[in-house]
């Protein structure tokens, strides 16, 4: 077994089919055939069940993709070591909060482009528990997530503090705290598909205080929940930066949005940055994470306590 038979594996469970495969891999589906086929031979065990001219992969081989996918991603990540040394260059998989992209890097993955010319950014979003997963599986080199995410596996770095806002339309009456939310009788919630934190704290909130919640609706993006709420259909907890322009910040008879105040405990979310600690030397990541640090300012300890 080498690493040009786990490729060859890999790219067949990837595509489900031997003929996939080999298109993929640029040979004939025969050779693709006697390759998986002498690779069970030396594991002494069937890798896939050939059933209705068709592959199911065995027990064995989950157990062997595993293996196979951390292989090859520190077998890549030796040989970019080597080859680049210490310089920002090649492929950079960034995963982030819906809310972070739009509101926090515009301005820096511009100014890191024009820093790092020679790294491809390709930017991924997503729920913070979808993005989590998707860096312990390497299909992301970091991502930016709600925090404290605490993980064996994972490192992180605090970005930037949010400051958390429940909103809704603006002709709603003032609401101090979840009493007179519940006097409204059961309510609307419009967040982000399940896995989003800000999901999770305002359901939380919710039912720790007895607030009755007639349903909830989820989204993709911010501006479907921000336009649910202005429209007066129920509420939703979000970064503060993302509904400026819904304030009425310039001309406050304009506004569609009314902010009010939320339990100290939900006020405020540390946005950290996460990365896998198998693959702890990533120049390009480490670049973005410098850029991040410069744009966007330092933390202080009281902010991130």
């Amino acid at each position: 077994m080498n690493l040009s038979d786990l490729r060859m594996f890999r790219t067949i469970v990837e595509e489900g089919s031997v003929t996939r495969a080999a298109e993929r891999l640029h040979t004939v589906q025969s050779n693709v055939t006697t390759r998986l086929r002498l690779l069970e031979e030396d594991l002494g065990t069937a890798l896939f069940d050939r059933i209705n001219r068709r592959l199911v992969i065995t027990p064995a081989g989950n157990l062997l993709a595993g293996y196979a996918e951390r292989l090859l991603n520190l077998a890549d990540e030796a040989r970019d070591a080597v080859r680049r040394a210490d310089l920002p260059e090649g492929l950079l998989r960034l995963g982030s909060m819906e809310t972070t992209a739009a509101a926090r890097l515009p301005g820096v993955i511009a100014a890191f482009r024009r820093a790092h010319p020679r790294v491809e950014l390709r930017l991924h979003t997503a729920p913070t528990a979808s993005l989590v997963q998707d860096v312990l599986t390497h299909q992301l080199d970091a991502a930016l997530v709600s925090g404290p995410i605490v993980h064996p596996h994972l490192e992180s770095r605090p970005v930037v503090v949010e400051e958390v806002a429940l909103i809704s339309a603006a002709d709603w009456a003032p609401i101090e705290n979840a009493a007179d939310l519940a006097r409204r009788g059961p309510v609307e919630l419009f967040t982000f598909r399940e896995g989003c934190s800000y999901r999770q704290r305002l359901f939380d909130w919710l039912r720790r205080d007895g607030v009755p919640i007639a349903r909830s609706s989820e989204f993709g993006t911010f501006e479907a929940i921000l336009g649910c709420v202005a429209a007066g259909m129920g509420i939703s907890l979000v970064p503060r930066t993302v509904i400026g322009a819904y304030l009425g910040e310039a001309d406050p008879g304009r506004a569609t949005l009314r902010v009010h105040p939320v339990p100290p405990d939900l006020a405020f979310s540390t946005t950290v940055m996460i990365w896998h600690r198998a693959r702890s030397h990533q120049p390009a990541r480490q670049a973005f994470a410098d850029c991040l640090a410069e744009l966007l300012g330092p933390l202080q300890a009281t902010e991130i306590s």
